[in-house]
């Protein structure tokens, strides 16, 4: 397996959502703005939000338990994409899509550790439809981590 593209998949993932959360949340401060920050009305808008569950708000937890639990399985799912990668002879992209996986559930595994819940602040909205949820650059790279593995898992299918 190619662990220098992994790494830097993951490290570049994890740092690109980190340093946008801070610079958003604690610069921008997207807190303090009650109709969010418009970007390119409607269809970016910073937003804040605190997610204490799952993406979209599922499996809201406002529990230590639940927060322990999110962690492990984060960590559980980072540990089981590297074995799954290892067991396989997986092409350089799906090394990349493996790393941008890891890096962004490392970067919401963080913001668990550090505020207890994850920092959310994009909402996208388009087409007449308001779309109430709020997301972030890490739940990006971990669906489009998880979208590349699975369409791009170098099997031949017919």
């Amino acid at each position: 397996m190619r662990y220098r593209l992994l790494f830097l998949a993951g490290l570049a993932a994890f740092l690109v959502d980190q340093v946008s959360k801070y610079l958003v949340v604690h610069v921008m401060r997207v807190a303090e703005q009650p109709g969010g920050i418009d970007i390119l009305p409607p269809l970016v808008v910073f937003r804040y939000g605190e997610n204490r569950g799952i993406n979209f708000g599922l499996l809201q937890g406002n529990t230590e338990a639940a927060r322990w639990l999110l962690i492990a399985v984060s960590v559980a799912i980072c540990i089981g994409v590297l074995v799954w990668l290892r067991r396989t002879t997986p092409t350089a992209f799906m090394v990349f899509c493996g790393g941008l996986l890891i890096g962004g559930a490392l970067g919401n595994v963080i913001d668990r550790l550090l505020y207890g819940y994850v920092l959310d602040f994009l909402n996208m909205s388009c087409c007449g439809i308001d779309n109430p949820f709020v997301f972030n650059l890490a739940d990006v790279f971990i669906f489009a981590g998880a979208l590349g593995l699975v369409l791009f898992d170098g099997k031949k299918h017919s």
